[in-house]
């Protein structure tokens, strides 16, 4: 009898100190970083997934958020399932936006791509698996969302879209990586 209080005063005392259990955030800060990387190397991997469509992703814990815009509904989909296959993710909010069906969007797509990506200062990017310059097109406006290495780099992206005629508006959203 006496052993066992003992032992549970040890217990006690353990865990009062907190050397029953490791530090919860530490395994969880090192989990979510481990979800984080494969959920980028699953989205970036898509087969269908390519420079006219733009997914960006939150961990939180266990649930990951999926939003941006994509052009081919079934890409939505493929995202979604990708990411739900990732040990550790127990929920996946899907966020992404199909993008309406427009040949008007269409041709400014291109044309978009043939001026941002024939320009000798840009046509680097390009040569990417997934090209790091990204062009959404919805209803006649631009936004340009992704990495390149200079804030030049950044301008001269810019300057080439808007000169695209038939575009209502031009965004550029493009950040600075300087590994690139």
């Amino acid at each position: 009898m006496r052993r066992g209080t003992t032992l549970l005063g040890v217990l006690l005392l353990a865990a009062a100190l907190g050397f029953a259990a490791p530090p919860v955030d530490a395994n969880s800060a090192k989990s979510q970083n481990r979800i984080q990387r494969e959920v980028r190397h699953e989205l970036v991997t898509l087969s269908r997934y390519g420079v006219f469509d733009n997914i960006e992703y939150r961990v939180d814990g266990t649930k990951v958020t999926l939003t941006g815009q994509v052009v081919l509904p079934v890409l939505k989909d493929d995202a979604v399932s990708a990411v739900k296959g990732i040990e550790g993710v127990t929920q996946v909010d899907n966020r992404i936006e199909v993008l309406p069906v427009s040949p008007m969007d269409t041709q400014i797509r291109r044309a978009v791509y043939r001026a941002v990506y024939g320009d000798p200062a840009l046509s680097r990017y390009a040569f990417q698996a997934v090209p790091s310059i990204h062009i959404v097109v919805k209803n006649g406006s631009v936004t340009l969302v992704g990495a390149v290495a200079t804030e030049m780099d950044k301008q001269v992206a810019g300057v080439r879209a808007n000169a695209v005629p038939g575009i209502f508006a031009v965004t550029n959203n493009l950040m600075i990586d300087s590994g690139l």
